[in-house]
């Protein structure tokens, strides 16, 4: 078994003190030149590698954030969560990479076990806890960004697709393609993209001059099953709807089968549409109308956004608002 090298090492083979030693590692400037460069090369030498325990209890930060999300298996989140990792490991941070399961009671159980790993910083995507839960939850943590959550206290980031100027761009699209009747399969109640996507959804309506049908809004949860039964619900109750704009991609998945299964065909009898743009949206017969979310964009910014609260810099953590884009194909041309 191989023994570990300290800074007691370092400090033998370059002459100097173990205090010089800890001021080259954490870059102080009241060593000579001549000695930071002894210092280092023995380090390299000897292949030292620094505590990170000792390190955390002298910088008070452990090097390490929390990242939360309400499902791994999600493309959209497992691309989020990319783009976090990529930007955490460039400055030198670890994840903690936590799914809630669509499940609040456990998003929260998340947050109190992050807190007591003493983590310094969290982002939470897509939050499903009722926002006093939140506020609470969000005060015991040194630094924070929501991804997907609008917030209006200061001291937290907020990093956001613009949900809205999407579903507004998709519904216009089918209201110009002649779909009269449009049927909204929604997201989850505590979902920031859901209520954007509805406000996008009923204000399309609005501008070309139609009113917002509750009739024709089905919740349902926020996955391939969920898209499945309520547009099967929503189809069986307004046969008439000639087109569903969908929370997300794998909710229209799901529509595309309720439409097969009932023999309405997509796009000639209903038109469907989803949002996100995942890598499944090409690959389905007919491929998915949908908006393009810049996921793996929103996970690194919303890291560097943390980051420069981290480093002391909260004023500059303001609401951050990525454009999304309206990708066009067959299943609502």
């Amino acid at each position: 078994m191989s023994i570990r090298t300290t800074m007691a090492d370092v400090a033998r083979e370059s002459g100097v003190s173990l205090m010089t030693v800890s001021r080259v590692i954490n870059g102080k400037v009241d060593v000579s030149e001549d000695t930071r460069q002894r210092v280092l090369e023995v380090i390299d030498r000897l292949d030292y590698r620094p505590s990170g325990i000792a390190r955390s209890l002298a910088t008070r930060r452990t090097g390490t954030i929390g990242l939360v999300m309400p499902d791994v298996s999600n493309p959209f989140f497992s691309d989020v969560a990319r783009g976090v990792t990529t930007a955490a490991y460039r400055e030198d941070y670890n994840v903690f990479l936590c799914s809630s399961e669509e499940d609040s009671h456990r998003e929260l159980d998340l947050l109190h076990s992050l807190e007591e790993k003493r983590i310094d910083g969290l982002i939470l995507c897509s939050s499903r806890l009722a926002d006093e839960v939140l506020a609470a939850a969000l005060a015991n943590f040194p630094s924070a960004v929501l991804v997907n959550r609008r917030w209006r206290e200061t001291g937290v980031g907020t990093v956001l697709a613009d949900d809205e100027t999407g579903a507004r761009m998709l519904v216009a699209h089918l209201l110009h393609s002649g779909r009269r009747r449009i049927g909204l399969l929604a997201g989850p109640p505590m979902s920031h993209s859901g209520s954007a996507r509805l406000r996008g959804y009923q204000r399309a309506l609005a501008t070309a001059g139609f009113s917002c049908e509750d009739a024709l809004v089905q919740p349902c949860a926020p996955v391939v099953n969920g898209g499945l039964d309520a547009a099967l619900t929503l189809l069986a109750a307004q046969p008439q709807i000639d087109a569903l704009f969908c929370y997300n991609d794998l909710v229209a998945v799901g529509a595309l089968q309720a439409c097969a299964r009932l023999g309405r065909r997509v796009p000639d009898d209903v038109a469907v549409a989803g949002f996100d743009d995942i890598p499944l949206a090409a690959l389905m017969t007919p491929a998915l109308t949908t908006c393009r979310v810049p996921r793996y964009e929103l996970g690194v910014r919303a890291t560097e956004v943390l980051l420069t609260q981290i480093d002391g810099r909260p004023g500059e953590c303001c609401e951050v608002v990525v454009p999304v884009e309206m990708v066009v194909r067959a299943s609502a041309p």
